[in-house]
């Protein structure tokens, strides 16, 4: 609901030119309630002026669109275009203002509360995702500098000093730009101060440069993913080379770990890389899905000092020594965010998973359970399992070979979940065709009954609906869920990939000739 004041904001706003020239005389504690009115109402000329002459110490943007007391609706998942490309151009425009530097009070941007996610309700339908936003912040530094050195300002706007926080996200196609900013970052009044990190198709040797300028004695998060060849040879020289001290969070990428490999020399690097990870006392996260870590995962995780909340390790090929280690270790006891996917944890270790479940029952938020051969069954084991996670708010077990009988007889259970607010559910068996092998492939996943389909589908959530549990969404992503960071950079992705598709069919016919 918008308060009156809101409301009045709203209507000043709307007319942009009157707006423009009504800021000099508008009260420096209304620029917020005028900033989230903008923002509403995607009025970029405003936004722009209102960063450019921005008369408080803090622009915190999460703050800024988040609930507040004028209007609750939280806008931070609106990466509009159109708003935050103003947004930002005014903060360039902020330092080449040519008003008295005296009245300049900004000293922290913070540009992290922005989320991205897959509806943007914002009328342009074009969205600044973080991609983009770190394209642009550097090449705004850029063009600031040049610009200073272009005209003839007063000395002192080179004592202005702005950190910018923001969530870096660098592939190969702006590594060139980013690289330039954070070089010139202590000639330039912007200074970009990176949280978050996130790293995807570069090479290893430009991934450890970028990673030393991005200062990582401050870094929080620090994600490299898919194109990124790191295996854990390299992640011994990264951890040897660049200390964390902040880091709370970890992201490896695929086989950066793979003990179907290991040799003797290897077990001391596994020693090395736990070890130094221990030295991360604020470390809560660790993603190593598609890592092969069977019957290491202890020597792994238990030099960690502080309990994980947050542990993926989807498709690690975990055999019962591992999940019994997980079961009856200290982050059992504070999980958060589980993800076991890829594994047939009914099976192969029904009792240590039960274990699991019960320890983390009082914390877990979020399980995930994709692809593990999850039957008929074994449902009546997986309710007990559920039934004490009454933190539970999102449920993810797409991939499982379970009867529309079965997922009725889970979603009467998912109503009594207090908490649960998401589920991801698998395509019933019996709309599939009898000789359908699980896991299904990709070609085939599409290839079911879809009016049966939406009939089971209707009756499930029918059943959430008869407990009163409209807030529940229940859905089938077939292919997997929203990914904003792929969406944004999945033609680099793939024009990445055939690259070196491409090169290692070179590599082998160059062998192959030398070979002759």
């Amino acid at each position: 609901m918008k308060s009156l004041r809101f409301i009045s904001a709203e209507a000043l706003v709307s007319n942009a030119q009157l707006a423009r020239k009504s800021l000099s005389s508008v009260a420096h504690n209304l620029f917020p309630l005028l900033f989230k009115a903008s923002y509403l109402l995607e009025q970029g000329e405003v936004i722009h002026d209102l960063v450019e002459n921005w008369p408080q110490a803090d622009f915190n943007i999460g703050k800024l669109l988040g609930t507040t007391v004028d209007y609750q609706e939280d806008i931070s998942s609106r990466a509009c275009c159109v708003c935050l490309e103003s947004c930002l151009v005014g903060l360039r425009d902020y330092v080449l203002n040519c008003s008295s530097p005296y009245s300049k009070r900004l000293k922290v941007v913070d540009l992290t509360g922005i989320r991205d996610v897959e509806v943007q309700l914002c009328k342009c339908k074009k969205t600044l995702g973080r991609w983009a936003r770190t394209e642009l912040l550097s090449k705004l530094c850029f063009e600031l500098l040049v610009e200073m050195q272009r005209l003839q300002f007063n000395p002192c706007i080179f004592d202005i000093a702005i950190d910018v926080l923001i969530d870096l996200f660098v592939t190969e196609r702006n590594y060139e730009l980013v690289v330039q900013a954070l070089l010139m970052r202590c000639h330039c009044p912007l200074k970009i101060r990176c949280v978050a990190f996130r790293a995807d198709s570069l090479t290893l040797r430009k991934l450890f440069y970028v990673i030393k300028l991005t200062d990582p004695s401050s870094l929080r998060k620090l994600e490299v993913v898919h194109n990124i060849r790191l295996e854990m040879e390299h992640l011994e020289v990264l951890f040897n080379n660049i200390h964390f001290p902040l880091l709370t969070s970890l992201t490896l990428p695929a086989r950066a770990f793979n003990v179907q490999r290991f040799t003797a020399e290897d077990e001391p690097i596994l020693m090395t890389i736990g070890e130094k990870m221990s030295q991360m006392t604020q470390l809560t996260e660790l993603s190593l899905a598609f890592s092969t870590l069977t019957g290491k995962i202890r020597k792994l995780l238990s030099p960690l000092r502080t309990p994980l909340k947050l542990l993926d390790v989807s498709n690690c090929a975990l055999n019962h020594a591992d999940m019994a280690y997980l079961a009856n270790s200290l982050h059992s006891n504070h999980l958060e965010v589980l993800d076991l996917s890829g594994h047939n944890v009914a099976d192969l270790y029904p009792s240590t998973f039960f274990k699991l479940l019960t320890h983390c029952s009082h914390t877990l938020k979020i399980l995930i359970l994709e692809e593990c051969n999850i039957q008929d069954i074994h449902v009546n084991m997986l309710i007990l399992g559920l039934i004490p996670c009454r933190k539970l708010q999102e449920f993810k077990f797409l991939g499982n070979p379970l009867s529309s009988r079965a997922l009725k007889c889970l979603f009467n259970v998912f109503s009594d979940l207090p908490m649960l607010k998401y589920i991801e559910f698998p395509v019933p068996r019996d709309c599939y065709p009898n000789n359908v092998t699980y896991p299904i492939d990709d070609a085939d996943l599409s290839k079911f009954d879809h009016q049966k389909y939406e009939c089971v589908s209707e009756e499930l959530n029918n059943i959430l609906l008869h407990a009163n549990r409209e807030d529940i969404k229940a859905s089938t992503p077939l292919f997997g869920g929203y990914d904003a960071a792929i969406q944004e950079t999945g033609n680099e992705l793939g024009s990445y990939l055939l690259k070196s598709f491409k090169d290692t069919l070179e590599n082998f016919n160059k062998a192959l000739q030398e070979m002759n």
